[in-house]
């Protein structure tokens, strides 16, 4: 799961920002400060940390889950700052 978000996030311009997903068991680190978007399983601070189920991720990450009914569905839990959580989409399509 951890290389298909990292292809991802390779393929998308730089979030300009960081997003910790909080997966319960499973931590899943984006940096976008840099010039590309790094993804690593460091439990590191972020500008937004996003909880959710590893399920959900996987949905997400495959297409299969929109991010935003998700987190209209109340299928996720955004800490922080809301602007980046948005940025997701960008990712995700």
């Amino acid at each position: 799961m951890l290389a298909k978000i990292s292809e991802m996030a390779a393929k998308a311009a730089p979030i300009g920002s960081s997003i910790k997903f909080n997966l319960g068991d499973e931590i899943v680190h984006l940096d976008g400060t840099g010039n590309s978007n790094v993804v690593t399983s460091d439990d590191k601070d972020a500008a937004c940390t996003i909880t959710m189920t590893t399920e959900d991720f996987q949905g997400m990450v495959t297409g299969d889950l929109n991010p935003m009914m998700a987190f209209m569905g109340g299928k996720i839990k955004i800490d922080g700052d809301m602007s980046v959580a948005m940025q997701l989409q960008s990712l995700f399509s």
